[in-house]
């Protein structure tokens, strides 16, 4: 029985793509590209999502600053909030960002359960991108749409691999929520719950924590220098449709010496520390580091 082959493409006959745009959001996500927005409990995960979905759909420049290379229809699927929950949070986004929530194409699947590992439902959410051709689709949050084992590597990249096929079938970006552990520490990547693969899926990841007292948001990209770590606040009030802005250094001390940027982050961390991951935290050599510590200890400041 013959057997045949897979097809091959030689280097010099491919297209350039230099013509397409690079980001779908400039310095935050990627075109086409997918990846976790990733965060403690209630850092405001749903609420950046959203921030970046309405982006997406107006092309005005998400959080007032990153523009949006790339516009288009945006599929949401919210599990955790009711259609009249997404609605008051959009529209308060839309108003403090000067867009007509009823001019876009926002949509939100109505489904009140959907589970990416049963078959029947993946060929349904496949035949609704097919259908819709969003920009981006945002999956919030990503423990509530499968019933896997999320530490097993084989269950999330056989999961993966499903999204990635949507992915380059119809150039979708993929935004999925996702949580990180609750002792997590050191580089706020290393701090997802579950799998390695989910982390190395992304072709965009942001994540969002708390540092000192504020909310910081940083990413990294697959083909793209990373997101230096941005402060933000979450405004809400009288009058004041809740939105993300972000903090200018004035508004913000961050410490400048090694010896306070070693304490903040042991401080942040909540629980024991590795030296690696404190290492790999600061990006730092370890000499320095090492040296960091030893006049943390002899002046008892740990």
């Amino acid at each position: 029985m013959s057997v045949e082959p897979f097809p091959v493409t030689r280097m010099a006959e491919v297209q350039s793509d230099l013509g397409r745009p690079r980001w779908l959001v400039e310095s935050l996500w990627t075109a086409g590209g997918a990846g976790l927005l990733g965060g403690q409990p209630k850092a405001g995960k749903t609420w950046l999502a959203l921030e970046i979905a309405v982006s997406v759909a107006s092309g005005a420049p998400c959080l007032g600053a990153y523009a949006v290379a790339d516009r288009g229809p945006v599929l949401l699927y919210l599990a955790e909030d009711s259609h009249v929950n997404a609605y008051d949070r959009v529209s308060g986004i839309c108003a403090h960002r000067d867009v007509d929530l009823k001019a876009l194409d926002l949509l939100l699947l109505s489904t009140p359960v959907l589970r990416l590992d049963s078959a029947v439902d993946a060929e349904r959410l496949a035949t609704t991108v097919d259908r819709l051709r969003p920009r981006l689709l945002v999956l919030d949050p990503f423990v509530r749409v499968q019933t896997i084992d999320e530490n097993s590597a084989t269950e999330v990249s056989r999961l993966l691999a499903g999204l990635t096929v949507l992915k380059r079938t119809y150039n979708l970006a993929i935004l999925m929520v996702h949580h990180v552990r609750k002792n997590g520490s050191g580089h706020p990547g290393q701090a997802l719950r579950g799998s390695g693969d989910l982390r190395a899926w992304g072709d965009s990841n942001l994540f969002l924590r708390q540092r000192a007292g504020r909310l910081e948001l940083s990413g990294e990209h697959r083909a793209a220098p990373a997101l230096d770590p941005i402060s933000l606040d979450l405004v809400h009030g009288k009058n004041v449709a809740p939105h993300f802005e972000i903090l200018s250094e004035s508004q913000h001390t961050r410490p400048s010496s090694l010896l306070g940027r070693v304490l903040e982050a042991l401080r942040d961390a909540g629980g024991p520390l590795t030296r690696t991951a404190l290492r790999t935290g600061l990006r730092v050599n370890n000499q320095r580091l090492g040296d960091s510590l030893a006049e943390l200890e002899r002046t008892r400041q740990i």
